[in-house]
């Protein structure tokens, strides 16, 4: 449904008939580390996530895992190395 309480006319899963039904009623505004993110965006009573209503909670115990301008690090595997007297053995099964 379409928020009618603070994201007015933006789109809202908790958005009900009987008004917000998230916890405590309304959606709570970005932290700093939510700054750069493309799923922000400004509305009358300030910035607020159109993926997350409570954008605190998403960065408690690291990087959000809906954040667009997080970077993860890919881990790369080292290449082990092989004993050739194995590995021609295991050529010939």
């Amino acid at each position: 449904m379409i928020c009618q309480t603070i994201r007015k006319g933006a789109e809202c899963p908790f958005m009900t008939a009987a008004g917000c039904s998230y916890n405590g009623g309304k959606c709570h505004v970005i932290v700093e580390a939510c700054q750069g993110c493309s799923r922000t965006g400004e509305f009358e009573a300030g910035w607020y996530c159109s993926a997350c209503p409570e954008p605190a909670a998403k960065w408690k115990n690291g990087n959000c895992n809906l954040a667009t301008h997080v970077k993860t690090a890919t881990v790369v595997e080292s290449s082990k190395k092989l004993n050739p007297l194995k590995a021609s053995k295991r050529g010939k099964k």
